[in-house]
């Protein structure tokens, strides 16, 4: 490995952390921007698969309204191999929390991602994302109160 393949390595991380920073804002302008045209998506171990950028963005627009569900996705234990001067696989653990303000529920899990990344132009961006999921649970709220979030008014 060399210098300029860890420059890569490190780009790749970039995207993959501006993917999750716009999910979680619901940031769907600053989304666009980390996945190709043609995308494709497999959440869920497949079970939620969309072709096209367009067609990603708008399930997860529909799926997550802003004020009734709060997210936080985090992503460690990168594992990425450069396959050619402008693609490479990468493997992301993901742990995410989900509050579903609207059913008083509580969703918690863990997954692994697998991307398949391409060089747009220079810049890299996902070309395929998709994850299967170790466990996911739910448990609902009960007493619980939450005090702040990204859109409180």
């Amino acid at each position: 490995m060399t210098p300029d393949d860890l420059v890569e390595i490190e780009a790749i991380k970039q995207v993959k952390y501006r993917y999750l920073r716009a999910v979680d804002t619901r940031d769907w302008d600053l989304l666009a921007t980390t996945l190709t045209d043609d995308a494709t998506s497999a959440y869920s171990s497949g079970k939620l698969s969309y072709q096209g950028r367009d067609a990603i963005i708008e399930f997860l627009r529909t799926s997550m309204p802003e004020k009734e569900m709060l997210t936080s996705h985090k992503v460690h234990h990168p594992e990425i191999e450069l396959t050619g001067p402008d693609t490479a696989t990468a493997r992301w653990g993901l742990e995410d929390v989900v509050i579903i303000l609207s059913a008083g529920m509580n969703l918690r899990g863990a997954a692994y991602y697998e991307d398949q990344m391409v060089k747009v132009d220079g810049q890299w961006r996902i070309a395929h994302t998709g994850y299967r999921r170790l466990y996911e649970e739910m448990s609902p709220r009960k007493d619980e109160k939450l005090t702040d979030h990204w859109w409180s008014d």
